[in-house]
C-alpha cells in the first residue's frame, strides 16, 4: 500500500472519422493507424512508470487505445462506464465550414443555457461519475504493493476530451463556461491528478504522442482522422 499515488486521465488517439461527424457514444468508431501509433507511443513513453491499475470507457476507441498499455504492463483492463463520453443532443451532426450543425435554426433551441449545458449531459453530473471512477482508481492502486521503491503508485483512466476537461476545472475550481477550441486536452494526452492519501495535491499535464497529432487537430473538439478539410470540425 502507498500513501502517495496518481491517476492519469488519457485520453484516446485520433478516430477514423473521415465524414467529420459527431461521434459521442455512437459505435463503430474506431482508431485511425495514426490512432494507433498514438497508442503505442503512448505505451513507450509510459510503459516503465509503476502503474498498476488500468480502467477505460468501454467505447472502442478507448479500448483501442488502453490495449497497447496494458500489453506493456501485464495489466488486466477494467472497464467503466463512469468514463465514457458526456451525452450530447448534436450526436451524430457535422460541424464542418460548409455543414455545420449550428448553422441550423432548428437546433438553436438546444442552445440556450452554456452553464448547465442545455444541449448535453450536465456538467456537474459528468464531474460526479468521472471523481467517483478517479477515486476507486486511485484507491485500487494504493492498495497494490509498492511496485518501485520510493516512488508512487500510478493509474491510468482512457477517457474523453469532455470528461477529462470537464473533471479538471471541477477540481481547480474552474467555471464549467468554456470555449470547446480552447480545452487542454489534446489526443493521447495525460492530465495527471496526484493524491497524498484521497487529498488531491496537483495536477499536471503532458502530451506523450503530441508530435504525431496534425497541427490543425491540435485544439479540435472531436477526432475527424481521415478527412478532408471540408469535413473538419
Amino acid at each position: 500500500m502507498t500513501e502517495q499515488t496518481v491517476v492519469h486521465l488519457l485520453r484516446h488517439g485520433e478516430v477514423h472519422n473521415p465524414q467529420g461527424v459527431l461521434y459521442g457514444r455512437r459505435d463503430g468508431f474506431h482508431l485511425s493507424v495514426n490512432g494507433r501509433a498514438m497508442a503505442d507511443r503512448v505505451a513507450e513513453v509510459i510503459g516503465d512508470r509503476p502503474i498498476v491499475h488500468l480502467r477505460s470507457s468501454p467505447l472502442e476507441r478507448a479500448q483501442e487505445t488502453i490495449a497497447p498499455l496494458a500489453a506493456a504492463r501485464g495489466l488486466e483492463v477494467l472497464t467503466d462506464a463512469r468514463v465514457i463520453e458526456s451525452t450530447n443532443k448534436f450526436e451524430g451532426s457535422r460541424f464542418a465550414p460548409g455543414e455545420n450543425a449550428l448553422r441550423d435554426p432548428r437546433t438553436w433551441r438546444h442552445l440556450w443555457n452554456p452553464f448547465r449545458p442545455s444541449w448535453g449531459e450536465p456538467y456537474k453530473e459528468v464531474a460526479a461519475r468521472m471523481l467517483a471512477a478517479v477515486h476507486d482508481a486511485r484507491d485500487a492502486a494504493a492498495a497494490e504493493p509498492e511496485a518501485v521503491p520510493g516512488q508512487a503508485n500510478e493509474a491510468v483512466v482512457v477517457s474523453h476530451q469532455l470528461p477529462i476537461w470537464t473533471t479538471r476545472l471541477h477540481v481547480e475550481n474552474r467555471s464549467f463556461l468554456h470555449d470547446p477550441r480552447k480545452r487542454q486536452c489534446t489526443l493521447c494526452s495525460l492530465t495527471s491528478l496526484w493524491f497524498r492519501g484521497d487529498v488531491l495535491t496537483k495536477v499536471t499535464y503532458s502530451e506523450p504522442a503530441g508530435d504525431l497529432i496534425p497541427t490543425r487537430d491540435k485544439a479540435a473538439p472531436f477526432s475527424a482522422g481521415g478527412a478532408s478539410e471540408e469535413h473538419r470540425p
